[in-house]
């Protein structure tokens, strides 16, 4: 019997164990941060917003706030189409929204070095004078001209194009042009897209995403110039400092492909 009474209080003192710890234990605090809530996004986009390695999920760190508002709200409301997105943006507010598109638009993290490619040098110097050059015959203007003449974007509202994956880039640009993404009028991008034959997407798409993102780049102001170099430089220019002509208007901001928030 005595056996038996020392048996119960053991097994009581083990059951006892976990009542005590839990009591003891620290309580556990949940970080109320727009890192930590956003954490939703990173699980797609990658630690910090840096991209997917899938090639899909673009990087959104570091890009222009407007832009990422714009397009959180294009999500939201039917002007892109990926049903994650919209399912996740639908309960949001402007707000809020605009929260998650400051938060990431201030993480300035340095760019992987672009992936090895195996496309044509005929196929990379195509794609190399549409960005820089355009195609005058079929009123094709050059990614530089809104992009900005280092292809990292025009603050506050237009991307860069360098350190984005080839098949996001190829998909983008077919979206633009069968019309599956649109934007506020009037639609540039859609405008230029339709004009892209699907062997000028692969060259864009190949060569964009065969380049490095300059050190320390960040998009140049809006008040850059706008004009496209005369030829395709042998890699991209590394300085935009020149302030447009007088009269100018800025392509980038002449589209209306953005929206500014309105704060209450």
């Amino acid at each position: 019997m005595a056996r038996a009474a020392l048996s119960g209080l053991l097994i009581g003192l083990i059951l006892l164990v976990p009542a005590v710890q839990a009591q003891t234990a620290a309580p556990r605090t949940f970080e109320d941060s727009m890192a930590q809530r956003s954490l939703a996004c990173t699980h797609c986009h990658g630690a910090g917003g840096r991209a997917a390695p899938d090639g899909y999920h673009p990087r959104i760190a570091g890009k222009p706030a407007i832009y990422l508002y714009n397009q959180l709200l294009n999500f939201r409301d039917g002007r892109r189409h990926y049903g994650p997105m919209t399912q996740l943006l639908a309960p949001l507010s402007d707000e809020y929204l605009l929260a998650i598109a400051e938060h990431f638009a201030a993480l300035q993290l340095p760019y992987p070095a672009p992936l090895p490619h195996k496309s044509s040098a005929e196929l990379l110097e195509r794609g190399r004078t549409l960005a820089y050059q355009g195609d005058a015959s079929r009123q094709l203007q050059a990614c530089a001209q809104c992009h900005g003449q280092n292809l990292t974007g025009m603050l506050p509202h237009v991307p860069g194009l360098l350190g984005l994956p080839r098949d996001y880039l190829n998909a983008q640009l077919g979206a633009w042009r069968t019309g599956k993404r649109r934007a506020h009028a009037p639609d540039c991008m859609a405008d230029i897209a339709k004009r892209l034959q699907p062997q000028d997407i692969e060259a864009l798409a190949s060569w964009l995403a065969a380049q490095a993102v300059p050190a320390g780049s960040a998009g140049a102001p809006a008040s850059a110039p706008t004009s496209a170099p005369t030829s395709a430089p042998t890699s991209a220019p590394t300085s935009a400092s020149a302030s447009a002509p007088r009269g100018a208007q800025n392509p980038a901001t002449a589209c209306g492909t953005a929206r500014s928030p309105q704060r209450p």
